[in-house]
């Protein structure tokens, strides 16, 4: 019963939509009427800005970190290692659902990556380590944030499963899905950055101007 209360409460957590709040409050608009029209980190850089991108997407991550943090909350959980994190997971794609399909906003949310990495966090921090050294090194090459998710996404089973090598069945499963997920949800941007048409997110722009100059 417990356990039940606890997963209500994470997808209550995850469904703060952050970017939903945000572009009301201070623009006066709602961020899924723009742009790519998902409520998440991405289309926030995209349509308001690095400043307002890099705040939505740090709480976020804040939402997938506090609902995987929940677990400390059953202590009785604590001397068997798998079924803790077993918990953890649960409560962590909770928040992600949440995220996805936020209470607040009309059901109708993000893509839940940033929510995701916050769950990562929450359980296995080397492994979001490396994930998010994926994403940044992609992001100062190419500042396409799409692509950056992707890559990481599936730099996760890879830590998992091989550089790791977790000794968790579900973790492992979870790892994999989530990788095949992220790719299906971002069809639209996969196709948009073969044909060339992916926006770029306004950081690391007097970097491109300094190149422009020098040519």
């Amino acid at each position: 019963m417990k356990e039940a209360l606890l997963i209500l409460l994470a997808y209550c957590i995850g469904s703060i939509p952050t970017a939903v709040w945000v572009s009301k409050h201070y623009f006066g608009i709602d961020i899924r009427d723009y742009g790519s029209g998902n409520a998440g980190a991405t289309n926030t850089f995209r349509v308001l800005g690095s400043k307002w991108g890099t705040l939505v997407m740090v709480i976020d991550v804040l939402k997938g970190f506090l609902a995987v943090k929940l677990s400390l909350l059953v202590p009785y959980y604590f001397d068997n290692d798998i079924a803790f994190t077993n918990l953890q997971l649960g409560l962590g794609m909770a928040a992600v659902l949440g995220h996805v399909f936020p209470l607040w906003a009309d059901f109708k949310g993000g893509k839940g990556v940033a929510t995701l990495f916050g769950l990562v966090i929450g359980i296995s921090p080397w492994t979001a380590l490396g994930c998010s050294g994926v994403f940044m090194l992609v992001l100062y090459l190419t500042r396409f944030v799409s692509l950056s998710s992707i890559l990481a996404s599936v730099a996760f089973p890879v830590f998992i499963l091989i550089i790791f090598n977790v000794d968790n069945h579900a973790y492992r499963v979870f790892a994999i899905v989530v990788a095949l997920l992220v790719i299906l949800t971002h069809q639209k941007n996969i196709t948009r950055l073969l044909k060339g048409s992916e926006s770029k997110v306004p950081i690391l722009k007097y970097r491109d101007r300094r190149r422009k100059r020098r040519l």
